[in-house]
């Protein structure tokens, strides 16, 4: 793969937003291993258009995301696909922490005592990069939770796995429409970590990668490709 455009990381607990183009490849490591990279999409043309977590999991009939997995706009386009993923489960239904819970499961802290090192939310974080662009607490949605692995057993209770924790993980997002991309490391809701997490994500951004289509996908996943189609067609971007 080429050199990439841009690259950086991005601290525990931190958050950021960048407008990734369309046909533009990010890259996201899990640098020392049990980190959390959430984040949520929009179309920076029409900002009422979002990510959609139920269509893209009921959709493509599965509950963890992956490689080959496409994410879904509440218009039925395709933000991104997966086409690459070491860590092979990533959670889309539990959401962000809260400053409550985090002072719960963690202890209270500000800005104002430990500065750098205070213990960042992930709902506030969101509200931050979201507020940028005048979004609203009421324009947040489910989020992803990449590198994060969370099993459902018959009973219905949700399990958060410390053990699928691995250093160096990577996914690939290939994204096949502009997309205003919001995202934050603070911990999953579900980390069961007895101090507060600090584990960072590095990401990197490639111009003109060409990648693969999967073979053998879902049609469903065909049709949000040809929406995108349409929708460029029509000039939009």
């Amino acid at each position: 793969m080429s050199t990439p455009v841009y690259a950086d990381t991005l601290p525990a607990g931190k958050h950021w937003s960048l407008l990734v183009r369309r046909n533009t490849l990010l890259r996201l490591t899990d640098v020392d291993g049990g980190g959390n990279a959430a984040m949520l999409f929009y179309n920076p043309i029409n900002l009422l258009e979002r990510y959609n977590a139920p269509d893209t999991l009921k959709c493509q009939h599965t509950f963890k995301l992956t490689t080959g997995h496409h994410l879904y706009s509440d218009m039925g386009r395709v933000f991104c696909r997966i086409v690459r993923d070491t860590f092979g489960w990533h959670d889309t239904i539990c959401g962000n922490t809260t400053k409550a819970s985090v002072a719960a499961k963690w202890g209270a802290t500000s800005y104002q005592t430990h500065r750098n090192d205070w213990q960042q939310n992930g709902h506030d974080s969101f509200l931050v990069e979201a507020a940028k662009y005048g979004l609203q607490r009421r324009d947040l949605v489910s989020n992803v939770n990449w590198f994060s692995k969370v099993a459902v057993d018959d009973s219905g209770v949700l399990a958060f796995d410390a053990r699928a924790a691995m250093p160096g993980a990577v996914v690939e997002l290939a994204f096949e429409m502009d997309t205003l991309v919001l995202m934050h490391t603070c911990p999953h809701p579900l980390n069961p970590a007895a101090s507060y997490p600090r584990a960072p994500i590095a990401f990197e951004l490639y111009e003109n990668a060409e990648t693969a289509l999967p073979i053998g996908e879902r049609p469903e996943n065909t049709r949000g490709r040809e929406n995108n189609r349409l929708y460029h067609l029509s000039g939009c971007c």
